[in-house]
Order: C-alpha cells, then sequence, then structure tokens
C-alpha cells in the first residue's frame, strides 16, 4: 500500500505507516492530509490489523504544514460569507483526516524523530503512545505563521501533559524537547535515535498484536470515550462493552493458555 505521501507495510498484524515526503521534511500538503486520513481509515477498519506503527522518513518526523500549500487555500473572493463557509469546511476535511488516527480501531504508536511541527504535533497528539528518538523536539508553531493551531493540539494535548504547559507552548511557539517530552509524559520513552524509536515502536506494537484484539479494541474505545466525561460516565460505558464483550471466545482461550503457561492465539476481529 502506498500513495506517494505514505508508505505502508505490513507484518502479520502490524502495519508501518511512514510519511514518505523526505526532500520536503515530510511538510504536508493536500495530498499529504488526504493519504493520512485515507490510509488511517482503511487500516483502522481492517480486521487484520492489530496494531500500528507511525513513522517519518528523512530527517524529521513532519515539519507541519506545507506552507506553499497553506497559502493557496484562501485567494481572494467577493463574498466573505461564502469564502468563510468553504474555509470551514476545508478546516474540518483537515482535522478529519487527523482524527481517523484517533478513531482507528488498533492503536496507534507514534516514532517521532527530529521535528514535529506544529500539524505534526497535531498528529502526533491523535496518537496513542509516543516514542521519541533524543533528537526529537515538539513545536506548536502555529503562533509564527499568524495560526491557531486548529487541528487537535489544543483540544488533544491537554489531556497529556499540564494544560498550562500546552498554553506556554501555542503562545510562545517554543520547542519542547524529547527530555522534557518525557518528564511530562507526552513521550513513553526515548531512545537513541531515529532507528532505535522505530525498533521499539515495532517490538511495542507486536506486543500488542499478540493480546486479545477484542480486549485492546475495548481498552482504546472506552479510553478515548471517557476522556472528559464523568467517571461514572466512563464506568458505565465499559460496562456495557464487557456484558456484550465477555461472552467472546478471547476470555476462555487466555484462561485456558494462562492455566496451560502457554501463549494464546486470537483470531481476527470482525470487518
Amino acid at each position: 500500500m502506498g500513495s506517494g505521501r505514505i508508505e505502508v507495510t505490513r507484518d502479520g498484524g502490524v502495519a508501518h505507516v511512514e510519511l514518505a515526503r523526505p526532500d520536503k521534511f515530510n511538510a504536508m500538503d493536500r495530498d499529504m492530509f488526504e493519504a493520512v486520513g485515507e490510509t488511517f481509515r482503511s487500516l483502522g477498519s481492517d480486521s487484520a490489523v492489530r496494531a500500528i506503527l507511525l513513522s517519518g522518513r528523512g530527517r524529521h518526523f513532519t515539519a507541519g504544514l506545507d506552507l506553499q500549500y497553506a497559502a493557496s487555500q484562501f485567494p481572494p473572493s467577493d463574498d466573505p460569507g461564502r469564502a468563510a463557509e468553504s474555509r470551514l469546511r476545508h478546516i474540518v476535511w483537515l482535522q478529519d483526516a487527523f482524527s481517523a488516527v484517533e478513531a482507528a480501531r488498533p492503536p496507534v504508536i507514534a516514532a517521532v524523530h527530529g521535528g514535529c511541527i506544529g500539524a505534526g504535533v497535531d498528529l502526533a497528539s491523535a496518537c496513542d503512545i509516543r516514542i521519541c528518538a533524543e533528537d526529537a523536539f515538539f513545536q506548536v508553531a502555529e503562533v509564527d505563521v499568524a495560526i491557531t493551531a486548529d487541528l487537535g493540539t489544543l483540544q488533544r494535548l491537554t489531556h497529556l501533559i499540564p494544560e498550562g504547559v500546552v498554553r506556554e507552548l501555542a503562545y510562545t511557539g517554543r520547542r519542547m524537547d524529547a527530555a522534557e517530552a518525557l518528564r511530562l509524559g507526552l513521550a513513553n520513552r526515548v531512545e537513541a535515535d531515529r532507528e532505535s524509536a522505530v525498533a521499539a515502536g515495532l517490538e511495542l506494537a507486536r506486543t500488542i498484536a499478540a493480546k486479545s484484539p477484542l480486549a485492546v479494541a475495548g481498552a482504546k474505545m472506552s479510553l478515548n470515550y471517557s476522556r472528559g466525561r464523568t467517571v461514572e460516565e466512563g464506568l458505565r460505558h465499559v460496562a456495557m462493552w464487557n456484558a456484550g464483550a465477555l461472552v467472546s471466545g478471547d476470555l476462555t482461550a487466555a484462561i485456558q493458555a494462562r492455566l496451560a503457561k502457554t501463549q494464546p492465539e486470537f483470531g481476527d476481529l470482525a470487518d
């Protein structure tokens, strides 16, 4: 699977998605946004995919929004109202590309190296887990081009690190390095370089892929649902999930394997 902007490789239940525009530091133009959305909607609904690794080729994870592409999106108009409605639809389309990452049924692990700038932070924030190389840095850079970040950073990053830090990043555009990201919990771990981060991401993806895909999908669904809701709402939601899911054969397979001290095998989810 590939699009010229995204390259996908598969190994069993693990899919590796690479941003593949290294000559432009993986800057995101229309084709890149379209490829991200289509790729994660496809993999996210693929019953055989159990974990996804997202990485970038070249020097940086991504330099963020392609500014030439951005400048072409707002041509002069004789009708400000219609122009505003068109901009609104376009921004929602861009948002939906990254929301597809969050909505994907399997967990998504980001292996971040070099710059994770602007829209890159939006994208990384939509992932479940982030593994960084030592040279990685995060920068909410929209303020430096007079844009309010609008693709998920302001909505998702506050659930990952303290809101005061998010506000500082959004207001100043300063860089957060990998050590700070690890200290604050944005990064799950830091590896020496890109290759080590990708290797660690693939190892983690394989570990997740070996678990019951139904249990993992339920955990992701419950975590996403519970964010921003009361504890009671989250408890009721997961109770409804388990009321239906606990009749799965995965539970029997897991218990039998535990008693026999063997590794369980689980079937794919339904389409």
